[in-house]
């Protein structure tokens, strides 16, 4: 991980020459890859931010600075630029010992980068069982299964959560629909409407015209909930616990944390009713204080859902990740105040809100499912596109941003579609390693055989770029950990398979007559391919061997 540790001298070697230049605590230095149009691999913008401290002009910072970094090893030219920077240019060998380093150990590489490791909850999708699973259900699955096994890769311990909301008053009203249904009755105005119930109904045991709503509504919760669990697994995701709210009330959860609350002297009782002093809890950012339990004596929505992170604290995870949608949006505040409240450290709780998917056909808008109502289900669009297209689509943009999806563009075999556009270059290598085997003989691909190649031998502009970017892996995994989105991995394998374009355009892999230059080839080739494998599978997306 050449960029890591390159990262790591220089910043000791600025730090040493700043204490020279008499800065007892200088900034700390941020390394990025310079423009297109500058021929560079690294750029420190650092003197701009020590001219103030130093009382020096950007630029004659910058230029005494390239001296100390020039000897660096695996920095070939430290050079400075306007108005102050200074521009790294990496070293052939120290960029093929990196290739080299990715062929050997492709699990391993931009593995246990992170710092201080964290034990890590994130909880997502949680849907209510009250319906299938709708499309925006998977945006939230894609974000929350690729951040569990990005920083999963990056050393933290991790863990996945289902929040299942079954208590309250939605078993009732869920359960006067199915009997609606079952009864062949208009379903309540304000019931669930979607044609589900039928095929849940048609399905129920004669004597069910015995059954309470509630016991209608608890059946068809299991049901659901079965669903939602083979949708997912057929989207690729695995939690470590379905965790029901029914156990927080089973386990008096649900009042010790307001007597903890009430103890803390976080809760006061007005009308009638328990309120939280959201407003005065240091480092919240609430509007008004929120109630508790109403003054008929049941609880909001809002303590339970103080309970299960409390719950998640005394199971002793440090940081809580909850992933939300669009209309959760105003939740965020009162859920922060209500870490605080319970003596937690507000930073230690990060809500993060998707927003809406947009269905399209072409230019056509796809609005509502036959089967769900007024929402298009996860499945249908799954077993019209596939996995892959679906979490790759989910995983090149950002949660807050909104999303078009188009389902034509999602299962086209062509460069416009971008999964099909990164699997190909996946297969596209693996097909001249077949080659490489038929022309060349048995063995040439294996790994310990590419070691040996001569990375000298990758002397192309072509070469070069690969080189780099399969170097800046890493960083895109350690970036994604800093945005809390898979995107900025997403964005990279596309550049990745787009730099494999052009060399393999104009870099014959396999020349019979130059072998020393056909195994180092390959040795690039190899990188790019495993590199593509394991950025698609942290995203949980396949790599393909043939297509």
């Amino acid at each position: 991980m050449i960029v890591e540790r390159i990262k790591k001298d220089a910043s000791k070697r600025i730090e040493d020459w700043a204490a020279e230049q008499g800065l007892g605590a200088p900034p700390a230095p941020s390394f990025a890859p310079p423009p297109a149009h500058v021929a560079a691999d690294l750029s420190v913008p650092w003197p701009l931010g020590a001219a103030k401290l130093l009382k020096r002009k950007p630029l004659e910072i910058a230029g005494e600075l390239s001296g100390a970094l020039g000897g660096v090893p695996g920095i070939e030219k430290a050079e400075p630029a306007p108005p102050g920077f200074v521009n790294l240019r990496l070293s052939q060998d120290a960029l093929v010992e990196n290739l080299k380093a990715i062929v050997a150990e492709p699990g391993g590489y931009g593995a246990g980068l992170a710092g201080p490791p964290r034990k890590i909850l994130i909880e997502y999708v949680s849907a209510n069982p009250t319906g299938p699973l709708h499309l925006a259900s998977g945006r939230a699955a894609t974000l929350g299964d690729s951040l569990v096994r990005i920083l999963r890769r990056l050393g933290h311990t991790m863990w996945a959560e289902y929040y299942v909301n079954d208590a309250g008053g939605r078993a009732e009203k869920l359960g006067l629909s199915l009997r609606a249904r079952f009864e062949n009755q208009p379903v309540p105005e304000d019931g669930y409407h979607g044609d589900y119930l039928k095929d849940i109904a048609a399905q129920l045991p004669e004597d069910a015209r015995t059954w309470t709503p509630e016991q209608f509504g608890r059946h068809a919760m299991k049901v659901l909930l079965e669903t939602h669990k083979a949708d997912m697994a057929a989207f690729g995701v695995t939690f470590d616990r379905w965790f029901l709210e029914s156990e927080l009330y089973a386990s008096k959860a649900v009042e010790q944390t307001l007597e903890v609350l009430r103890g803390r002297g976080m809760v006061y009782d007005k009308e009638g009713a328990v309120w939280l002093g959201t407003q005065a809890v240091e480092g919240a950012d609430d509007d008004k204080d929120r109630v508790l339990v109403k003054s008929t004596g049941a609880p909001t929505y809002f303590l339970p859902d103080i309970a299960y992170h409390k719950n998640k604290f005394d199971r002793g995870f440090t940081e809580l990740i909850d992933i939300w949608g669009a209309d959760h949006h105003g939740y965020v505040p009162r859920m922060k105040a209500a870490v605080a409240a319970l003596g937690k450290e507000a930073k230690s709780f990060h809500a993060i809100v998707h927003q809406l998917v947009h269905l399209f056909r072409g230019n056509e808008a796809v609005k509502m499912s036959k089967r769900a109502g007024e929402f298009v289900t996860l499945r249908e669009v799954v077993e019209e596109v596939g996995r892959d297209a679906c979490r790759f689509f989910f995983a090149l943009r950002t949660a807050n941003s909104h999303m078009n999806f188009d389902l034509e563009l999602a299962k086209k075999q062509s460069s416009e579609n971008p999964v099909y556009y990164v699997q190909y270059v996946h297969a596209r290598i693996c097909s001249i390693f077949r080659e490489a085997e038929k022309a060349l003989g048995a063995g040439l691909g294996e790994r310990a055989s590419l070691a040996n190649a001569d990375g000298a031998r990758l002397s192309t502009p072509e070469e070069r770029a690969l080189l780099m970017k399969l170097a800046w892996f890493p960083a895109a995994l350690q970036t994604c950990e800093a945005e809390l989105s898979p995107h900025p991995l997403g964005n990279y394998l596309l550049e990745l398979a787009g730099l494999y374009h052009p060399f393999y355009e104009k870099c014959r892999v396999l020349e019979p007559k130059d072998p020393d230059t056909t195994l180092a080839r390959l040795a690039l080739c190899a990188g790019v391919r495993d590199v593509i494998a394991q950025g698609l599978s942290v995203l949980g997306v396949s790599a393909p061997e043939k297509m």
